[in-house]
């Protein structure tokens, strides 16, 4: 870009007033330069402006929207000048003061917002240049996302959640590597940062699932995946080996992740075991749960759950997380009984049928006792009313005596 140069003819006065002396001169002016900066939300950024040395350096930076422009931060006469600083810049931007005298106007800025973004200008006067410099801000923000499992009665569900992001992100979806659009979303933050889940039915479904969001503006893309195992059928208390591994595919062999191994049951996650690679440290929440050190050494977090009971039957999900990927691997463990137990419980069962055989047959002899009593008594009636009486009750006295025999053996039984 070239510079335009003005020639002046400047007139002095002498002293006597007699004559006048003319003085050339030569004045710069540089037309404007512009740059795109990209800042992310909540941190400091540096917005670049340089210029040629010269002596009474004027600066002037200026934010400029669709209506208005408004002071952001000033410089002359050999100090800052922030009189008429607007309100929203206040204790957010400085100038490198000591390097103002090589040529260096930027201007620091603390603490972006998105309300930050737009167009920005720098002039630089000195006495011979002029200079005018174009900064273009925009903002991003992307925290990590996530992608979640959950069971909602009994139907399974994928979540792929950013809590904060800005711009809107490109969300995609596949299915064993192909591309398909059937998913909910629910985005809150009309203007920004957005909150985004993105779900995604798999009930019965033993395909694997792929999550990318891919935010633009910061050139920033995360990717969940999500890997069903086929189901593991043990007995009583054995034990069982649930893998997984992470995938160099995605994980870079420096990059700090964390593995977390949980239990669900009844829609809640249940933590088992937790690993963070930057301190490699180890947190169990289940005494019979382990890894294997030497596996683990060679990034394979398969986990070991020993003498398995019927309580323990249920899906279990491995979730190894980093700032660009996070894999999920899910096991469905079935639990049965053992063969001895299945012995135990078969005895068990035959016992009490034949308790309750010998009630049955209690019952039906009482039952035939009394009848035939209560005819006799019925025959003799006829002979001698009191003597009948007498019969009577006798029979009552005998029918609750066995019942109350009937009442102590289910007792018993029960006991």
């Amino acid at each position: 870009m070239k510079a335009q140069t003005s020639f002046f003819l400047i007139l002095i006065s002498s002293l006597s007033g007699s004559q006048g002396i003319f003085l050339s001169a030569f004045f710069t002016y540089v037309p404007m330069n512009e740059q795109i900066i990209i800042g992310r939300l909540g941190e400091d950024i540096i917005l670049p402006s340089s210029f040629e040395r010269g002596s009474e350096v004027v600066i002037h930076w200026k934010y400029q929207d669709s209506y208005n422009s408004y002071n952001v931060h000033s410089y002359y006469k050999g100090s800052g000048r922030l009189e008429s600083q607007d309100t929203r810049y206040a204790n957010r931007t400085s100038l490198f003061y000591n390097e103002i005298q090589n040529g260096n106007a930027s201007l620091f800025f603390r603490r972006l917002s998105l309300l930050d973004e737009g167009i920005y200008t720098c002039y630089v006067g000195t006495a011979i240049q002029a200079i005018t410099n174009k900064v273009v801000l925009k903002v991003g923000v992307f925290l990590t996302p996530m992608m979640k499992y959950e069971k909602r009665n009994t139907n399974s569900f994928l979540i792929c959640n950013v809590l904060s992001v800005y711009p809107r992100p490109i969300i995609t979806w596949k299915m064993d590597n192909t591309p398909i659009s059937e998913n909910n979303m629910q985005e809150t933050g009309s203007l920004g940062p957005f909150s985004i889940n993105s779900t995604l039915n798999i009930t019965g479904s033993n395909s694997s699932y792929e999550c990318t969001i891919e935010n633009s503006l910061l050139k920033q893309t995360w990717t969940g995946r999500w890997t069903m195992k086929d189901g593991l059928h043990k007995m009583q208390s054995e034990h069982v080996s649930l893998s997984c591994e992470l995938v160099n595919d995605y994980f870079s062999p420096n990059q700090d992740f964390k593995v977390t191994w949980s239990r669900m049951e009844s829609g809640i996650s249940s933590i088992l075991a937790y690993y963070l690679s930057s301190s490699q440290n180890t947190t169990f929440y289940e005494s019979r749960f382990s890894w294997n050190k030497e596996l683990k050494n060679q990034s394979d977090f398969s986990m070991n759950l020993t003498d398995l009971s019927l309580s323990d039957s249920g899906e279990y999900l491995c979730n190894i997380s980093s700032d660009e990927y996070t894999l999920l691997t899910i096991h469905t463990v079935h639990v049965e009984p053992s063969q001895e137990t299945a012995s135990d419980n078969k005895g068990l069962w035959i016992l009490v049928a034949s308790l309750i055989l010998v009630l049955c047959l209690i019952w039906l002899i009482w039952k035939v006792k009394c009848s035939t009593e209560r005819r006799r008594v019925s025959t003799e009636s006829t002979h001698d009313d009191n003597a009948s009486d007498n019969a009577e009750e006798n029979m009552r006295v005998k029918c609750f005596a066995n019942i109350r025999l009937l009442i102590f053996l289910t007792t018993f039984c029960d006991m």
